[in-house]
């Protein structure tokens, strides 16, 4: 199971902007961590959880910079609509398109948008259906 994960940006505010835009529809919530860096997930205590930062993590391998390696990131959301509004949400909020909300090839009973965030990580929502009897 997921404990965490996360990333750094290169702009906070422009980050918190843009993530605290595809929350509400998903049902999350943002909430500091330091001067440097917030969170993204369902609770203050709860996990997992999304690290969004500017501070170089200690991990980093030599030459690692924020948008080197895009990150994929797919949070649920509680239905197709949800995964509408997330998709809106983002691009008002200076997400840019990686795949309109719809059906994907190959995958049955889902549902799902991609956008990019401002430093290019590749950010989705998804709704999987439950199978038809």
């Amino acid at each position: 199971m997921l404990d965490h994960t996360g990333f750094v940006v290169t702009d906070l505010a422009a980050a918190r902007r843009f993530y605290e835009a595809i929350a509400r529809p998903l049902g999350l919530l943002t909430v500091d961590n330091g001067d440097e860096a917030f969170l993204l997930g369902r609770s203050v205590d709860e996990y997992p959880y999304l690290w969004i930062g500017i501070s170089r993590p200690s991990y980093w391998a030599e030459g690692s910079r924020a948008g080197l390696n895009q990150t994929h990131v797919a949070f649920v959301a509680k239905d197709e609509v949800a995964v509408d509004a997330f998709y809106e949400a983002a691009l008002q909020a200076g997400g840019r398109d990686n795949g309109p909300p719809g059906p994907r090839d190959g995958v049955p009973n889902y549902y799902g948008a991609f956008v990019l965030d401002p430093d290019g990580n590749n950010i989705e929502a998804c709704f999987r259906s439950k199978p038809a009897l």
